[in-house]
C-alpha cells in the first residue's frame, strides 16, 4: 500500500513558509526549495517561518493524522540557541512544564526534556546569521516535547527570561536530521519512516 505514497523528509531553512502557496510576492515557500514534489504532497505540520529543521512531506493522510493528533504523544526534539547564559534551574522549569499564553487562554505544557548543551550542535551557519552581542553570552540547550501549541517552544523559553536565537528541530520520534543541510530533500521509504516513527 505504501508504494502509492510519497514520503520527504527536508531540513526547512530559516526565512521559508511550511507550505507551497506564496501569500505574498516575495515569500519564501517549499517550492522554492528546487525539488519537484508531486502535486498531493503537503507537509505534516508545520515549523514557523523563522524556524528551521526537520520536516516530513507526504500525501498519506493517515501518516498525517497519527502524527498530529496530541493522543499519540509522538516526541519532537529542537537545538535551541538562547540569549543569555542558562542555568539548571531554568532546565528544571521548562521540564516541569510552564503556563504560557495559547491564543488569549493560559495554559500550562506538559512535562518535558531538557538539557543544557556544553556547546552547539555542527550545524552550518544560519542564512542570515544570529545577531552577535559581544558582552552577552549564548547557550544551546536540546527540548524535547510531546506537544506542539502554536511557537511553544519560544513562548516557553521567553517565559523563563531567555529569548530563542535560533531554533532546529533536529528529530521525531527516531527519524533524525542525520547531517542533512538546510534545503535538503530526502526521499523516504514509507515502511522505514514508520518504524522510525512508532507507527
Amino acid at each position: 500500500m505504501d508504494n502509492i505514497y510519497n514520503y520527504y523528509a527536508i531540513f526547512k531553512p530559516y526565512g521559508v513558509l511550511s507550505q507551497f502557496s506564496r501569500p505574498e510576492p516575495h515569500h519564501k515557500t517549499l517550492a522554492d526549495l528546487g525539488f519537484k514534489f508531486p502535486k498531493d504532497v503537503y507537509p505534516v505540520g508545520r515549523l514557523d517561518n523563522d524556524s528551521e529543521g526537520l520536516l516530513i512531506l507526504t500525501n498519506d493522510k493517515n501518516l498525517n493524522h497519527q502524527l498530529l493528533n496530541p493522543s499519540f504523544a509522538h516526541s519532537r526534539t529542537y537545538a535551541v540557541q538562547v540569549d543569555g547564559q542558562i542555568t539548571n534551574e531554568v532546565i528544571k522549569m521548562l521540564e516541569d512544564g510552564i503556563a504560557i499564553k495559547v491564543g488569549k487562554k493560559s495554559y500550562q505544557t506538559m512535562p518535558a526534556n531538557a538539557k543544557l548543551l556544553p556547546k552547539g550542535p555542527s550545524l552550518a551557519e544560519r542564512d542570515p546569521p544570529v545577531r552577535f552581542r559581544k558582552l552577552i553570552p549564548t547557550s544551546w540547550l536540546e527540548l524535547t516535547l510531546i506537544e506542539g501549541k502554536n511557537r511553544q517552544v519560544r513562548k516557553m523559553c521567553a517565559k523563563t527570561g531567555f529569548p530563542v536565537l535560533r531554533l532546529v528541530r533536529t528529530r521525531i520520534e527516531k527519524l533524525l536530521l542525520n547531517g542533512m543541510q538546510s534545503g535538503d530533500v530526502k526521499k523516504l521509504d514509507g515502511k522505514d519512516l514508520k518504524k522510525l516513527l512508532g507507527i
